[in-house]
């Protein structure tokens, strides 16, 4: 059975800093792209940022200079470090597995962790 599990949400004040984790069991891991997404209440779900399995990193705009991902393919884990966070940073972080053999389609989704930044 394929689980991804996320952890380390919880509520931050602007300007802190936050880890996430995710990880991965039951299927493969090292030879696979994984990413961040999130979805913030009423808007659809955004890619934060996602890592190759070479460790090639990309960012959505909003984040970069800001966040990091990495991964530990010992682990079978993917982080993501959020750094001066702001208040619309808030929302459900979801961690993803690409198909390798199609690396623009998501093949598994955790179930989410929640990130609240307060003001």
């Amino acid at each position: 059975q394929v689980q991804l599990v996320e952890s380390g949400g919880g509520l931050v004040q602007a300007g802190g800093s936050q880890r996430l984790s995710c990880v991965l069991s039951g299927t493969f891991f090292s030879d696979n792209d994984m990413g961040w997404y999130r979805q913030a209440p009423g808007k659809q779900r955004e890619l934060v940022a996602r890592i190759s399995s070479s460790g090639i990193t990309k960012y959505a705009d909003s984040v970069k200079g800001r966040f990091t991902i990495s991964r530990d393919n010992t682990k079978n884990t993917v982080y993501l470090q959020m750094n001066s966070l702001k208040p619309e940073d808030t929302a459900d972080y979801y961690c993803a597995r690409y198909y390798k053999w199609n690396p623009s389609q998501v093949a598994y989704w955790g179930k989410g962790t929640l990130v609240t930044v307060s003001s």
